[in-house]
């Protein structure tokens, strides 16, 4: 994960080996090494993540600045909108790597406080999905949609019985496919209520400016620009459901035709394909 932009571009090293100062340990290694079962947790792929899509960013800005300058909305798909929010210049790189450390720390935390996790479905429409989630969830079980990704990608979390439950039920109720996500918990749902007190501490401790940009916020699926609403809504979204499909939605009828996908792999591209072929996406992956 990131050696290609290690490799090839002196912005993206530069990023990376700043980050391992700011983290106090060696992140580029657990990257680029594994184990495997070390980057997937959370603790670690939340920084991971955040690193290398700023690293693809900053290689883009040094191979075609006049690219990273035309553009004039941003977002980004849960972890993904703290470097939305970095490159519209609500915080540093600095700042937004200790809160997206902060972050994945009380996550994580959270996680193993109790036994959860998430579902991706595939094939269903949004109000026969949530009947499914209230089918399939016991008293004081948690269980709801956690992203509405796109028409017929959506993912729920909540309790892991109740998430069981669901991933057998779905097929019989009209969903292609239910598959477990590789994930540490039930991100995005009220189980995540105990890491927004420490994230909390975080985000009002952290400089923010108004975005010169806007944001569109995973939250509300609208953009902003105000560093106190922005606070504001990080903290919701940890135990909010992140309205992607109503952010890409909102972005392409405020006029927007041309997007440019920063990360890992091109999932966020075939997301916004299922909700217009027409559009031009280009992509710069970590």
């Amino acid at each position: 994960m990131g050696r290609g932009l290690w490799s090839e571009s002196s912005a993206a090293r530069r990023i990376i080996e700043r980050s391992n100062e700011v983290l106090g340990y060696d992140l580029a290694r657990i990257c680029f090494e594994g184990p495997a079962e070390t980057l997937d947790s959370t603790v670690h792929s939340q920084p991971a993540l955040y690193v290398t899509s700023f690293a693809a960013l900053e290689t883009l800005r040094e191979t075609r600045p006049e690219r990273v300058a035309q553009c004039d909305i941003t977002a980004g798909l849960s972890l993904g909108e703290y470097t939305a929010l970095a490159f519209a210049g609500v915080f540093s790189f600095e700042d937004g790597l200790r809160l997206v450390r902060t972050r994945g720390e009380a996550m994580q935390a959270a996680s193993d406080a109790n036994a959860s996790g998430m579902v991706s479905v595939l094939g269903m429409e949004r109000d026969a999905l949530e009947q499914l989630c209230a089918s399939s969830r016991q008293e004081g079980e948690v269980l709801q949609i956690a992203n509405y990704l796109c028409p017929g990608n959506i993912a729920v979390s909540g309790s892991l019985p109740a998430c069981e439950r669901l991933a057998a039920a779905a097929p019989g109720a009209g969903a292609m496919k239910a598959i477990r996500l590789a994930v540490a918990g039930a991100f995005h749902t009220p189980l995540m209520q105990s890491a927004v007190k420490r994230l909390a501490a975080a985000v009002a401790s952290v400089p923010m400016q108004p975005a010169r940009i806007p944001v569109v916020s995973n939250v509300d699926g609208k953009p902003q620009r105000d560093p106190e609403a922005i606070r504001e809504l990080l903290l919701r979204q940890v135990v909010s459901p992140v309205l992607w499909e109503d952010s890409l939605r909102w972005i392409v009828a405020d006029g927007c035709r041309e997007f440019c996908e920063i990360g890992s792999g091109r999932v966020l591209a075939g997301l916004l394909k299922r909700i217009d072929r027409k559009l031009a996406i280009e992509n710069v992956t970590a």
